[in-house]
């Protein structure tokens, strides 16, 4: 049967889908700030240190010192007007800036799920989330109960592309015949009720690493027919929940569990719909018309060209790893954003050296000094992380008279539990490097080979 763009663009589903992730998303978000503030990470990550590891070309994205909780206040009221649908636009856009600048104020916190977050709330700015079942509607005294397909199926691509291209990432030596790095974390769970006891056999390692990459590879498809969605979304949950419990990522298991639901047709989301409105004592009926959303023309085209470009990014960001040499997991050039989960375990130490390149006099630096254990351990296996930190030594010493400073470093690196290996060169003044997209010269090559994509 050929497939027709056109025809496909004009196609219109149940709104209550849309209606049922905003909820559900407004509400994670604002539990997970909650959680964040209430664990006192604000004050440790952003208020305590000294210095900041800046994403390159945001440097001018720092904390506020105390400032920093309002940015948390502001991202947490507009997630409770996600959620209830109220003022939907500006608060989705503000989430999606208080969040994306909390994201940028530190690349030491980087973790997938939270650029997940970003680029969803993104996503969410462009899409009808209030068009049904929300303050917004109740306002305006009009509900639209059918919205365009596309607007439901753009958060379905991309849940698709991150399961995916997490399952592609998985496909690689060291996970499939070395069982790493789950076998260097797992023995460690020996303490978990039940199970524990079955984490220190190599052939459970290799059972949680091809079930991790079959489960993320076909989750999407199975998700996606109705034949097979009740089982896929079971194993959704079994998945994320054990995931949870092995490993400690916050609400991301939550979150994906709930997004899952979006693949659901309108009528099971009708019936959550019901239970919110039951235990709420909202009126489900209010919102149940027969209008049907439509975009004006020159907004339509304009939202689905940014959408397109959007989701371009989302395809091909993931490969730009192929224009660097070198192995990707050791100089970590392009592994960001690549929806890459869990798949590498680093162990080292940066000993840093200064010098005065007239005199020879040196002295090398406490790293205590400056950072804090956590951003150290960052630091010391990642290499812009590593040239950052350099830069900001020779600026630290040159504002205190400090005259023709050299950096150097004595790098060593694990990588997936293989022997310690000297990682940076240390015969390059690291005060001269300057950080860019090129690749970095200065990282000494991997001595052995990670076949796989």
């Amino acid at each position: 049967m050929k497939y027709n763009l056109s025809e496909y663009l004009k196609k219109n589903t149940e709104a209550a889908p849309l209606a049922v992730f905003r909820i559900f998303f407004g509400l994670m978000m604002l539990l997970s700030i909650i959680r964040f503030w209430s664990y006192g990470w604000i004050d440790k990550l952003y208020i305590q240190p000294t210095f900041f590891f800046s994403y390159y070309g945001f440097d001018f994205v720092k904390p506020m010192g105390e400032y920093t909780y309002l940015i948390f206040v502001l991202c947490a009221i507009s997630a409770i007007f996600i959620m209830i649908g109220y003022q939907y636009r500006i608060a989705i856009i503000t989430f999606f800036l208080s969040f994306t600048y909390i994201e940028l104020m530190d690349k030491t916190t980087y973790l997938n799920h939270y650029y997940f977050i970003s680029v969803l709330s993104f996503l969410l700015i462009f899409l009808p989330a209030n068009a049904y079942y929300s303050v917004d509607a109740k306002l305006k005294k009009v509900s639209f109960q059918t919205i365009p397909i596309w607007t439901i199926d753009g958060i379905k691509l991309l849940l698709g592309i991150v399961y995916f291209y997490a399952g592609l990432a998985k496909l690689n030596s060291d996970w499939l015949l070395r069982a790493m790095p789950l076998k260097i974390w797992l023995p460690s769970k020996y303490d978990i009720p039940i199970i524990g006891n079955l984490m220190h056999h190599e052939w459970v390692h290799y059972a949680f690493s091809y079930t991790g990459l079959i489960y993320d590879l076909a989750i999407p498809f199975l998700l996606l027919f109705k034949k097979t969605r009740v089982f896929a979304f079971a194993m959704v949950v079994v998945f994320h929940v054990l995931t949870r419990i092995l490993f400690p990522i916050g609400m991301f298991p939550y979150i994906m569990i709930v997004s899952a639901l979006i693949f659901f047709d309108g009528q099971v989301h009708h019936k959550i719909l019901k239970i919110i409105s039951r235990i709420l004592k909202i009126n489900k009926a209010t919102f149940d018309t027969a209008n049907t959303l439509r975009f004006l023309p020159k907004r339509d085209k304009i939202i689905r060209g940014v959408l397109s470009l959007f989701f371009m990014i989302q395809l091909f960001l993931p490969f730009r790893y192929m224009l660097y040499p070198g192995e990707l997991f050791w100089t970590e050039e392009g592994y960001r954003f690549s929806w890459r989960v869990m798949l590498i375990e680093k162990a080292g130490y940066a000993n840093f050296k200064i010098v005065d390149s007239t005199t020879k006099k040196r002295f090398y630096i406490d790293n205590d000094d400056f950072l804090t254990p956590f951003q150290q351990k960052q630091m010391a296996t990642q290499p812009d992380f590593i040239l950052q930190y350099a830069h900001h030594l020779k600026k630290h010493f040159a504002n205190q008279g400090h005259k023709n400073i050299q950096v150097f470093v004595e790098s060593h690196v694990a990588l997936n539990g293989r022997l310690s290996s000297q990682y940076i060169d240390p015969n390059t003044d690291l005060g001269k490097q300057k950080e860019s997209f090129k690749p970095k010269t200065w990282i000494i090559p991997f001595k052995d080979e990670i076949k796989g994509l």
